[in-house]
C-alpha cells in the first residue's frame, strides 16, 4: 500500500492540476445541443476555452456570466438571468450547464434559488433544461468537477421511474477517457448486442469531425432524450472510481444497478470487463476480442524485456494515474514517483511507496533517476531538464496532434500503449538494447536475462 502525502507548500510551482469548473465544463461539452457557462468572471471562462481549444483543436462553445466587482458584491442573479436569456434567444440550446467558480462560491450565491426565480419570471424557458453544479476551484480538482457535474445531470434530468428497456445499459464515462476511448468502449458493448447510453459522450461532440452546418452549441454527444431514458436501463457500467457517486445517484433515483470498473487498461482489467458483458448479455465473447486478447498477450511477451525494472515517474489525475501505474507495474516497471491532484480511495492501492498530492515541482524532485516521465504537456520542460524520455498523457496535450483520438482502453488500446512505451525504452536504451537481447532470444536462453539486464 502506498503512503498518501499532501504537500503544504506556500504556493504551487508548475501546476499539475486543473480546477473543478474546467472539469464540469468538459462534462457538459459531452452533451448534445449544450452550451456550458461558468458563473464567474470572463477570465475564468477564457482560460478554460483556450485550454480546450489547444487540446482538442476544435471550436469550443463556452459562455460566462461575466461577473465584475460590483455584481460579485451585490449578487449574480441579474448576470445569470441575462446570460440564460442571451443564450436562449441566440442559440436555442437543449441544455445549459452552469458551473460555479471560486469567485461566486466565496460570495455564496444561491444559484439554485436564482434559477427558480428566473424560471418563474420567464415561462418561455420551460422547455430549456438547465443544470447547475457547485464547483469551487479552491478545492478539489478536474475529475471532481467532472464527477459532480455528471451527478447533477443525473439528479436533474433522468426520469425517476420509467419502464425498463431490454438490453439498454448506461455507461458513466470518467474524465480520464479520451473521445477515442469512449468510442472503443461503445463498440465493445454494442458487439455484445447491448445498447449503450454514454454519459458524457465526448466521442460525439469532440472527436474532430467536420459538421455540415455551423452550430453555436455542442454538435453531438448524449442527447437530452437519452439522458432522460437512463433510468430505463437494466444496468450502469461505471468507468472510473470517481463516477461512483453518479452511479449511486442513478441507482437511488431509478433503481438501476451498477458495476464499477476502476480501469480498462491492462489484461486482467479487460478480461473482467468482457466477462461482465458476456454475463449481462448472455452472449459469448466475440472472436475479434479473443484475437485482440491474444495479440495483447503477445505484445506483453515482446515488450517485457524492455519494461522490466524500469523506473517511472507519473503525474496525473487519480483515475488516470491508477490505470497507467497498474498496467506498468504488471509489465515489471517500478513506479518511482507518483504525483496527483486530489484525494481518491485508489491512491492507497497504488503500486508505489508513496503518492504525493502536489504539483510538477514535486514530481521533478522525485523523477531524477527515472527512465520515463508521464504527464500532460506541461511536463515537457521538466523532461528536458532531467534529460529523460517523455510520454504525454492526460489533459492538456497541446504540442502534439490527435490527442482526442489517443486510445488506451480495451485489449487494442493496451496493446498499442505497450508498443508506444516499449519503443520509447528501445530508442533510449543504455544497458539493455535490442542488440543485447537478440542473441539471448535466438538461443532461447532466458536464464541469461538477469545478467544481461
Amino acid at each position: 500500500m502506498a503512503i498518501v502525502v499532501t504537500q503544504r507548500k506556500a504556493c504551487t510551482v508548475n501546476p499539475l492540476k486543473m480546477s473543478q469548473p474546467i472539469g464540469a465544463a468538459l462534462a457538459f461539452l459531452g452533451l448534445d445541443g449544450c452550451l456550458p457557462a461558468l458563473h464567474g468572471s470572463q477570465g475564468c471562462t477564457a482560460f478554460g476555452m483556450v485550454l480546450f481549444v489547444r487540446h482538442f483543436r476544435e471550436n469550443i462553445p463556452l459562455q460566462t456570466t461575466a461577473m465584475n466587482e460590483a455584481t460579485t458584491i451585490l449578487g449574480g442573479i441579474d448576470n445569470i438571468e441575462q446570460a440564460i436569456l442571451n443564450i436562449w434567444n441566440r442559440a436555442k440550446p437543449a441544455i445549459i450547464g452552469i458551473a460555479s467558480t471560486g469567485l461566486t462560491e466565496t460570495k455564496g450565491d444561491d444559484v439554485d434559488g436564482y434559477l427558480r426565480l428566473i424560471r418563474k419570471k420567464h415561462p418561455e424557458l420551460d422547455e430549456l433544461a438547465i443544470v447547475y453544479v457547485s464547483t469551487p476551484d479552491y478545492k478539489g480538482a478536474f475529475q471532481d468537477g467532472w464527477a459532480n457535474a455528471v451527478s447533477r445531470i443525473v439528479q436533474s434530468l433522468v426520469d425517476p421511474a420509467p419502464k425498463k428497456k431490454e438490453n439498454q445499459v448506461n455507461v458513466l464515462a470518467g474524465s480520464h477517457l479520451s473521445p477515442g476511448d469512449i468510442e472503443e468502449i461503445r463498440e465493445i458493448i454494442m458487439d455484445f448486442g447491448l445498447n449503450p447510453v454514454m454519459l458524457p459522450d465526448l466521442s460525439g461532440s469532440l472527436d474532430g469531425h467536420i459538421p455540415e452546418d455551423f452550430s453555436p452549441t455542442t454538435m453531438g454527444g448524449t442527447t437530452l432524450g437519452e439522458i432522460r431514458s437512463m433510468g430505463a436501463s437494466v444496468a450502469s457500467i461505471v468507468i472510473g472510481e470517481h463516477m461512483l457517486t453518479a452511479a449511486v445517484e442513478l441507482g437511488i433515483r431509478a433503481d438501476v444497478p451498477y458495476t464499477v470498473f476502476d480501469r480498462l487498461l491492462g489484461l486482467e482489467a479487460n478480461d473482467k470487463f468482457l466477462a461482465f458483458l458476456s454475463g449481462l448479455s448472455g452472449r459469448p465473447v466475440p472472436n475479434k476480442y479473443r484475437r485482440q486478447r491474444s495479440q495483447l498477450v503477445d505484445a506483453m511477451l515482446d515488450g517485457h524485456f524492455f519494461f522490466g525494472g524500469k523506473k517511472i515517474a507519473i503525474g496525473a489525475e487519480p483515475d488516470l494515474l491508477w490505470g497507467i501505474s497498474s498496467m506498468l507495474a504488471e509489465m515489471g516497471c517500478e513506479i518511482e514517483a507518483a504525483v496527483t491532484t486530489t484525494l481518491s480511495p485508489l491512491l492507497e492501492k497504488m503500486p508505489s511507496k508513496e503518492v504525493v498530492i502536489g504539483d510538477l515541482e514535486d514530481l521533478e524532485l522525485r523523477a531524477k533517476e527515472c527512465d520515463l516521465l508521464i504527464t500532460h504537456s506541461h511536463g515537457r520542460q521538466m523532461a528536458e531538464r532531467l534529460d529523460i524520455p517523455f510520454l504525454r498523457m492526460g489533459l492538456p496535450i497541446f504540442d502534439r496532434l490527435g490527442a482526442a483520438h489517443n486510445l488506451s482502453v480495451g485489449y487494442r488500446g493496451t496493446r498499442d500503449l505497450i508498443f508506444e512505451i516499449g519503443n520509447i525504452f528501445m530508442a533510449n536504451a543504455h544497458e539493455a538494447t535490442p542488440d543485447t537481447w537478440a542473441p539471448i532470444v535466438e538461443r532461447g536462453d532466458f536464464g541469461a536475462q538477469a545478467t544481461a539486464h
